[in-house]
């Protein structure tokens, strides 16, 4: 065992016996799997601005915000307050309400290729009706996405993820220098629908080639397919999301993290004509139902979140990833370790390699990254096992120093276990 993870036990004792009980009624002690890394993953007990607790007491720097949907950090006053405000009211009921109609407004307003919405409770939710709209409309049975594309846990869509295809998922690529893998794009989209991140999340924060999306959109539309768009992370990288960044206009766009402030959700959203789908009052409309599609409580936060998310903000949090990943660099190179990162926006993810790998889930660097993890949360810095991070508005300059400070120290302890 490691001095690494030797601090870590000893900090944790409250974590470990928890995890004992849940491994009791739940399969591996979790219910997420992004959530799961060795030796055990921690038992958090609250959170509060750029802040998280254990319940052993130890504080941590959020640098992962529940894997980007905290973009306000941790209970964020403002949404505390519209949500309190809400759920006096009642906290569910099967009639929509004024939140949802001003949540479903401001979406309209701030992305463009979206006229109409249909709420439902997550991303995965957003990648199954995106897939049944596209079905339903082209007749076609197939996906194409992007190798190690994430969009969810639906299994014709989670396929793409471990980069193999599906018995109705096929995949494209793109190796080192951007270049297009596989048969041509216009043969693939031919009988299929393409689902696509504008930026990989979970692959490694890949941003495209340029011009890259207009040309999957334009052979999309060529022959005769749906063009779909994953913004439930991107969302965050402007206003209009990343679809204004790379100026292209989906077909139908699949929503979620950021919009529900915290709370579960996810929305596809369309053109009128494309959503008019979900028309009840159409003959041969889409059935959707779900007891808690637009939850008011959800709404409420979701409001307060978009409306506090400005541009301003997010140019803000660009700038802060983009001094971050330059101080992590300085310190790996003190600590004499490879290193590199890739970013885009407020998301980073970073590799101890010499150069960032192309997009992929597999990692050469996985020790050291595992062991780093773990080194950060013993310096109280909380990021994804991945070595992915996700700021939020709530982290000023002067916090950014101190986590510089703490990922050095964490990259010094790793340099010290000859790893």
């Amino acid at each position: 065992m490691s001095d690494i993870e030797e601090r870590y036990r000893a900090a944790t004792a409250k974590s470990v016996e928890l995890g004992k009980r849940a491994e009791r009624v739940m399969p591996g002690g979790d219910t997420r799997t992004t959530t799961y890394y060795r030796p055990y993953p921690l038992t958090l007990a609250r959170g509060e601005g750029p802040f998280v607790w254990d319940v052993d007491g130890n504080k941590y720097i959020d640098l992962i915000g529940n894997y980007t949907s905290l973009v306000h950090g941790n209970a964020y006053p403002p949404i505390v307050e519209a949500v309190s405000k809400a759920v006096r009211d009642g906290s569910a009921w099967p009639a929509r309400s004024q939140a949802q109609v001003e949540l479903a407004t401001l979406i309209c307003e701030r992305v463009a290729s979206i006229d109409r919405v249909r709420f439902c409770n997550s991303g995965t939710e957003a990648g199954m009706l995106a897939a049944q709209v596209a079905r339903r409309l082209t007749g076609r049975k197939l996906i194409l996405m992007a190798r190690f594309g994430y969009h969810g846990s639906y299994e014709d869509l989670e396929v793409g993820l471990g980069g193999q295809d599906g018995e109705r998922t096929m995949l494209a690529g793109l190796r080192r220098g951007d270049r297009i893998r596989g048969a041509a794009l216009g043969t693939r989209c031919g009988n299929r629908r393409g689902f696509l991140e504008p930026v990989l999340g979970s692959a490694g924060v890949v941003e495209p080639p340029q011009g890259f999306l207009s040309r999957v959109a334009e052979a999309a539309h060529r022959a005769g397919a749906l063009f779909i768009l994953d913004e439930v992370i991107t969302l965050r990288l402007h206003e209009g999301g990343a679809q204004q960044i790379f100026d292209v206009k989906p077909d139908l766009t699949m929503l979620g993290k950021i919009i529900g402030g915290g709370f579960p959700v996810g929305a596809l959203g369309g053109s009128e004509e494309v959503m008019s789908i979900f028309d009840p009052r159409n003959r041969g409309s889409i059935f959707h139902a779900g007891t808690f599609n637009g939850n008011p409580i959800t709404c409420a936060a979701g409001v307060t979140s978009i409306r506090e998310l400005t541009q301003a903000r997010i140019d803000k949090m660009a700038q802060q990833a983009e001094r971050l990943g330059a101080e992590l660099a300085r310190a790996a190179r003190s600590a004499e370790l490879p290193f590199s990162v890739r970013s885009y926006g407020s998301l980073l993810n970073i590799f101890f390699l010499k150069e960032p790998p192309p997009a992929t889930i597999a990692r050469e660097d996985a020790r050291a990254i595992a062991n780093f993890h773990l080194a950060a949360l013993n310096n109280g810095l909380f990021l994804a096992p991945r070595g992915m991070i996700a700021l939020s508005t709530v982290i000023t300059d002067e916090l950014l120093s101190e986590i510089s400070e703490r990922a050095a120290k964490a990259m010094a302890d790793v340099a010290k276990a000859g790893e």
